[in-house]
């Protein structure tokens, strides 16, 4: 990658925003600057109207992300920009699950260990038949900070820790018969693939997709808050123009025009 190419590159498709990383001399690895500006491209997601939802995906066949950058990390890592730092709560927003626009993971090759982790934190997933996918943290002495001590929340416990205790990685037809993606496709269709699916995530409407995403994902793991949440989320959904303006395109027969409130 010459000094002029960005570690993340932006284009959007219509209502869908792709963020690619672009490392792949080093398998898209994780360093401060690739989080810094992964966590601006979530940023600006959520701050723009006309973007309703996000494809992640990476650059090369080699790894959609290969985690922790752990050459960096033996040398002590390197500060990030003031720019990049500032991008730094929206990824730690991403890696708890809580951007609010939602965000298809599009593995056009291998993720392992934090690149596992950032799949695990998109909402849909898009996988080539030729990825595989892992936590081998503990193969470095390490363990799945990321979020990874968390999958037995996503699949059965006993799997769960044959993936962490191992280090061992799974292909993509057992991740996805384990639900952990949505879409195994040829490598070259990855992409399409994930665009695809999030036009159809964007062509609804923009606060019941949001009261969706999060009351689905706080409901995983705490029902009773999301019994809460979803008190607090109705009259907003329900009551707004967009829930208006549904009803009158369907009775209408026509596409539906979201104003987001």
């Amino acid at each position: 990658m010459s000094e002029t190419e960005s570690i993340i590159v932006r284009e959007q498709r219509g209502a869908v925003l792709v963020l690619r990383m672009n490392r792949p001399d080093a398998r898209n690895a994780l360093n401060p600057a690739l989080m810094g500006e992964l966590g601006a491209g979530f940023d600006a997601a959520e701050k723009d109207a006309n973007i309703r939802a996000v494809v992640l995906t990476g650059t090369g066949d080699r790894a959609f992300c290969s985690g922790m950058d752990l050459r960096a990390f033996a040398q002590g890592g390197s500060e990030p920009t003031p720019e990049q730092q500032a991008g730094m709560p929206a990824f730690a927003r991403f890696m708890s699950g809580d951007t609010a626009v939602p965000i298809v993971g599009a593995a056009q090759a291998t993720a392992v260990a934090g690149g596992f982790e950032l799949l695990m934190n998109c909402d849909l997933v898009v996988a080539s038949q030729d990825a595989k996918f892992g936590l081998p943290e503990v193969k470095r002495a390490l363990f799945a900070a990321g979020g990874g001590i968390f999958l037995s929340t996503r699949i059965p416990l006993a799997v769960a820790l044959e993936m962490g205790l191992t280090g061992d990685s799974i292909d993509a037809d057992r991740a996805y018969s384990l639900g952990l993606v949505n879409l195994v496709v040829p490598g070259d269709e990855v992409l399409d693939g994930a665009v695809a699916l999030a036009e159809r995530i964007a062509a609804n409407g923009p606060l019941g997709l949001q009261a969706t995403k999060e009351l689905m994902r706080l409901a995983a793991i705490d029902a009773e808050t999301a019994r809460i949440k979803q008190a607090d989320w109705q009259p907003k959904v329900f009551n707004s123009d967009d829930a208006k303006e549904g009803a009158t395109a369907f009775i209408e027969k026509r596409e539906p025009v979201w104003r987001g409130q």
